[in-house]
């Protein structure tokens, strides 16, 4: 497997300065120098991460959320109705007004009975407050464990002060092992993540949050192969600066703890904008793209690790917005609204879709509570054979 790796992606001229070789920096009795197959530690390490939060969740994270006062809401169980499951499966989850004439009518129901339908099968599909505050219970404890981490090994190293160090020596910088288990449980994290994506709460930002997550494994993997890891640290240091305050941020939202929240989201924008906004690339990425040709001309590997960085700095740009977004509503109005704190996965719509319905029927006047005697007519008229065209 080495060998087929080292031929086919570790090759030297992609990932190594002109004039280096993967011999040069090979591991001797007295001095180890990073290779790629150091990286397979990160598999295991990713299962048992996986492992970790199982066990976490359940021990820990569960009562927590009983005593901070987490109660689940009562989610009514809609009726079997095998048209209405079939269309919410293949069709969607929300049918237009003559999608509903169209089922009202051959199911046998009035319309707002399948409005209801639909309202009580999607709420029965969304993650519950519990499954939400486990998660960011985990997510706080492994970003502050990381982060508390990243400041102890890199508090003393010359290139935490100073990042033209990162290029000292460079590509013959010595591995650390301090270094190299911080990049395990990195790696070991964010490999994690993208396991337990699919039983995650689905939240709406869901593909940038898969692309940020393959961003940071690739510079991981690349920085630590290519021996960037004074640059790969301090990138993971500033990510793990802010993201702790976001989790715990969300978990007094889940404990209506609005007070606290707000305060937290407060104090996370900062660190978000000072950390990745300000610090990331006027002194890493600057020093990556400028210092570094001080010491080597440009090669593919110099190309490579600065696009990962620009990806993760247009991330942080698209998050910066909707994070500035809030903090306006915030100085304006004094809330933050439901879309606060990046958790904006869809929450419980009952009462709104219900003052929706209510709305929608007093436009309709009687027409849904007289046996649905106006939806007849629009099928005997032909827009519902229309409609089941259109969706077909």
């Amino acid at each position: 497997m080495e060998a087929l790796l080292n031929q086919w992606l570790w090759r030297q001229e992609y990932w190594l300065p002109p004039g280096v070789t993967w011999e040069d920096i090979k591991e001797t009795e007295n001095v180890l120098y990073p290779r790629p197959c150091h990286l397979f530690f990160g598999i295991p390490c990713a299962l048992i991460l996986v492992g970790l939060r199982f066990i976490f969740e359940r021990i820990v994270a569960l009562p927590l959320s009983k005593k901070m006062g987490i109660r689940e809401k009562f989610k009514r169980k809609p009726s079997i109705k095998p048209i209405l499951e079939d269309f919410y499966t293949k069709n969607g989850k929300h049918p237009t007004e003559l999608e509903v004439l169209s089922l009202s009518a051959e199911c046998n129901m009035q319309i707002r009975q399948v409005e209801r339908w639909f309202r009580d099968r999607r709420n029965q599909d969304r993650s519950s407050t519990t499954k939400k505050f486990c998660e960011a219970s985990w997510r706080f404890i492994i970003y502050l464990i990381s982060f508390l981490i990243g400041v102890a090994v890199l508090i003393d190293k010359p290139w935490f002060w100073d990042q033209r160090e990162f290029w000292t020596d460079y590509p013959y910088q010595p591995l650390v092992s301090s270094l190299y288990w911080y990049y395990m449980l990195q790696l070991g994290f964010y490999s994690s993540m993208l396991i337990t994506l699919a039983f995650d709460v689905k939240r709406k930002d869901l593909k940038e949050q898969i692309v940020h997550h393959f961003a940071t494994i690739f510079l991981i993997t690349f920085s630590y192969c290519a021996n960037y890891m004074r640059a790969g640290t301090l990138v993971m240091l500033l990510h793990d600066a802010a993201d702790h305050f976001l989790e715990l941020a969300k978990m007094c939202n889940y404990s209506k703890w609005k007070r606290m929240c707000n305060i937290l989201f407060v104090i996370f924008a900062l660190v978000f904008i000072v950390t990745r906004l300000y610090l990331l690339p006027t002194r890493i990425i600057y020093s990556t793209y400028y210092y570094s040709m001080l010491r080597f001309q440009p090669f593919f590997g110099y190309y490579f690790f600065n696009a990962l960085l620009m990806i993760l700095q247009i991330l942080h740009m698209f998050w910066a917005y909707m994070i500035l977004r809030m903090m306006y509503r915030f100085t304006f109005t004094g809330k933050l609204g439901n879309d606060v704190r990046s958790d904006v996965e869809d929450s419980d719509d009952s009462g709104q879709e219900s003052k929706k319905s209510s709305e929608v029927e007093k436009k309709r006047g009687h027409w849904g509570s007289n046996n649905n005697c106006m939806s007849r007519k629009v099928i005997e008229n032909g827009v519902i054979h229309n409609s089941h065209s259109k969706t077909s």
